[in-house]
């Protein structure tokens, strides 16, 4: 009778154990949290130029709301102040001399073709990757990186006026029985005027069938079974400056004020202190590059007006973020590829070089649950480290080869100690610029084909913010600069390919065929 009553104990004893067990089970899986979903937004040409980084002209309240959400990164540098560099750099987690590209042009895998970028990362790890717009660059993306080819609307980017300027001079071209030039002035998209405030809707233009396309791919990633990576990019503010006439109406010209520096850094390398020539191909942009205050200050409102046409764009795709119910298990990211001159250093609608205008950016990065929200970190990141922050921030293994460094620490301390430097590369004048971005200095070696500094830049953001001056020529500056060149010449010692490989490589500034 007891060994009866042991037995039929041990038996429940069991089943308990089993029940909790199978209990145990089912609450963990139906308390799991789900895999982290990526928005990840790009804006072409877009500087730090937002209500929420200070700017007092600025309408961006949707960019400024997602600000409020996360962490705003007050000085964010690019590797390289050009579109395709730029963007190849960040989504393969490589700085150019890795990778080699410093030109529109190559694609990434006839420089590294085993990389994985990413897309193809988090593609590889079950999420579904979409790409919308100009992420990669116009006609040069790259397919292994998404889960199914890139969309691109063929909305046009002018009005009904600029289109028929760029349509007269394609057919006079023909007519002329010349070959129509895919890049340089000669590319009939450069007909166009620099600016147009045409009496369209949203949707009518390229930025707008883009914001409507993400809206309509929100909605089909809610009903997959997997988490997924949506990448948006917008054209606007590259120029021209298209948007529709209700967003110019969101601003006065004639209250903007233009830059007090429109001279270029005193002291500097004539060939480094240049920006880039295309804004001058424009229509309507005075040929002799003597630009007025007045024509200045319209430029200035259509770049204004071209933010503001992107916000809402922003502002319908978080919009239905929300009603989807998506937001609270959504990593959302906002960058714009590098800075951009609208007047300082007498530079216009340009960037092509290694000053802090055109290499500082735009990040806000917003995570859910994030302690942080709406905090302003000041501490030095890279758009390198854009790819293994949110592997990091989503759960995913650390991306092999990758060579940024996870900044997630900044997101949940965003005023901790980080001592990590910024560089950026860009080739001018036969030589290769290097430069350095510490807390305080900005230093530049322009590398001869040989490796060697043949000329070089030094800028305190601690007395000269604007970079007017080059202390390089100092006599006084020299122990700075020799603590900063060996700091540098360590970096460079651990990057995987040759810092003058770009030398050989420079090219001018054009553009695809298929353009902004």
């Amino acid at each position: 009778m007891n060994d009866s009553r042991t037995n039929r104990g041990g038996v429940k004893s069991r089943w308990r154990l089993l029940l909790t067990v199978t209990l145990l089970a089912a609450s963990w899986r139906a308390g799991a949290a789900p895999r982290l979903n990526v928005l990840f937004l790009a804006v072409d040409d877009m500087r730090p130029q937002l209500g929420c980084y200070g700017d007092p002209y600025a309408k961006s309240p949707n960019m400024d709301k997602l600000a409020a959400s996360g962490v705003l990164f007050e000085r964010a540098f690019c590797q390289q102040a050009l579109c395709s560099p730029s963007r190849i750099s960040l989504l393969s987690g490589r700085y150019p001399p890795t990778s080699g590209i410093y030109s529109i042009g190559p694609f990434l895998r006839e420089h590294l073709p085993d990389v994985t970028t990413l897309p193809q990362h988090f593609r590889n790890h079950g999420y579904f990757a979409r790409s919308l717009g100009k992420i990669y660059h116009v006609g040069i993306d790259d397919p292994a990186s998404w889960s199914q080819p890139p969309w691109h609307s063929t909305k046009p980017r002018y009005g009904p006026a600029g289109t028929l300027l760029v349509e007269k001079r394609r057919q006079e071209i023909k007519a002329s029985g010349k070959e129509i030039a895919s890049k340089g002035p000669e590319n009939p998209f450069y007909a166009g005027p620099a600016f147009e405030a045409p009496s369209v809707e949203d949707d009518d233009l390229l930025d707008g069938d883009t914001g409507r396309e993400a809206v309509e791919a929100l909605r089909q990633l809610a009903g997959r079974d997997q988490p997924f990576f949506l990448a948006v990019g917008f054209s606007n503010p590259h120029v021209p400056w298209v948007a529709p006439k209700k967003y110019w109406d969101l601003y006065r010209a004639e209250e903007l004020r233009l830059p007090d520096n429109p001279y270029p850094p005193r002291n500097a390398p004539a060939f480094a202190a240049k920006s880039g020539d295309d804004f001058y191909w424009y229509g309507l942009v005075p040929k002799d590059r003597k630009i007025t205050p007045d024509f200045g200050r319209q430029c200035l409102h259509g770049y204004l007006a071209a933010i503001s046409y992107v916000d809402a764009q922003v502002g319908r795709i978080l919009a239905e973020l929300d009603r989807l119910q998506l937001r609270d298990r959504t990593v959302v990211v906002l960058w714009g590829d590098h800075g951009y001159y609208m007047g300082e250093h007498g530079w216009w609608g340009g960037k092509h070089n290694n000053y802090e205008g055109a290499t500082r950016a735009p990040l806000l990065f917003s995570v859910p649950g994030l302690k942080t929200a709406g905090r302003h970190c000041r501490r030095l990141v890279e758009f390198v480290d854009i790819y293994p922050t949110l592997a990091e921030v989503c759960g995913l293994p650390k991306p092999a080869g990758a060579e940024g460094l996870s900044f997630k620490p900044l997101l949940e301390e965003p005023e901790r100690e980080w001592d990590k430097p910024a560089f950026s590369w860009y080739p001018k004048g036969g030589r290769l610029g290097v430069a350095m971005r510490t807390d305080r200095y900005r230093y530049v070696e322009w590398l001869n084909k040989q490796g060697r500094a043949e000329e070089r830049e030094l800028y305190d953001h601690q007395t000269d913010p604007a970079e007017n001056e080059n202390l390089a020529v100092k006599p006084d500056a020299l122990p700075v600069m020799e603590k900063l060149a060996r700091q540098m010449e360590k970096f460079r010692a651990k990057t995987a390919a040759s810092p003058t490989g770009a030398v050989a490589k420079e090219k001018a500034p054009g553009k695809p065929a298929a353009s902004p």
